[in-house]
């Protein structure tokens, strides 16, 4: 293959020739299958024979960006991949990772795309968010904050802990909740401060009522008082709502003709 279309590609230990051939046919014809196309990425659940996978698209980056990702930065792709593979030996659910996918022109990186299995799941956070009349919604909120802390103790700080990146599907076998968490890239594995973990928590509910549960569920856990634990949840939670819309205020003026 030439500089000017390079291919790299990883798979998980796991595949076979048949998979590996089929997952190869399925990025090569990747604009011929039917997705949700995102202002950044392009979401695909693709069934094959007897596959389903789910095949992630990222945007092809900046020039900056292309170059960053070429020789100082794992793609998003990579960092998808290897992140879910770390979940996974620690514990964590998430859907299975497959393989990631590479292409760069002169070097430079072009289009990249990550791989996983396909998981039928029962709602995402963000159901929570947006009904709190959700049959066993209180279970649901302090099992997630139990699974969060759990994260946090094992020094897994998920950047992007957001209303749509938790799968939440109960689990037929023990009756509790099973919790898997998507877009993987942007990670780190430290330990955690106390004001990491309250951070941590920011980006998933503008409701107070939301945040008090999580808090009290908190405080059974770690060694701080619930009054402490909800007082600085709030004050993340509300520093992270202003910068939200003020953004979005940014992105109206600029774009009023939309």
């Amino acid at each position: 293959m030439s500089i000017r279309n390079k291919e790299h590609k990883v798979f998980s230990k796991d595949q076979t020739v048949k998979s590996i051939k089929i997952i190869s046919s399925v990025i090569k014809d990747f604009d011929t299958f039917d997705g949700k196309k995102g202002t950044r990425n392009t979401i695909k659940k693709i069934m094959i024979e007897n596959y389903s996978f789910n095949v992630k698209s990222f945007k092809v980056p900046h020039l900056i960006n292309r170059i960053a990702y070429s020789f100082f930065r794992k793609s998003k792709a990579n960092r998808s991949f290897e992140y879910a593979e770390i979940l996974i030996k620690n514990g964590i659910n998430t859907p299975k990772p497959i393989a990631y996918f590479e292409y760069s022109n002169f070097n430079f990186l072009n289009k990249s795309f990550y791989v996983s299995n396909q998981l039928d799941y029962d709602i995402t956070y963000r159901e929570l968010v947006n009904n709190k009349d959700y049959p066993n919604f209180d279970t649901i909120l302090r099992e997630f904050t139990r699974f969060t802390f759990d994260l946090h103790e094992k020094g897994i700080n998920f950047l992007d802990h957001s209303p749509g990146n938790t799968l939440i599907k109960r689990n037929e076998y023990t009756k509790k909740y099973d919790f898997y968490l998507v877009d993987l890239n942007r990670m780190k594995f430290h330990q955690m401060s106390f004001k990491d973990r309250m951070k941590n928590f920011s980006k998933l509910t503008p409701k107070k009522e939301m945040v008090e549960v999580m808090a009290n569920e908190y405080a059974k856990l770690f060694d701080e008082s619930e009054k402490k634990i909800f007082n600085q949840m709030w004050l993340f939670t509300e520093e992270f709502q202003k910068k939200y819309h003020k953004k979005i205020a940014r992105k109206k003026k600029i774009f009023f003709w939309k």
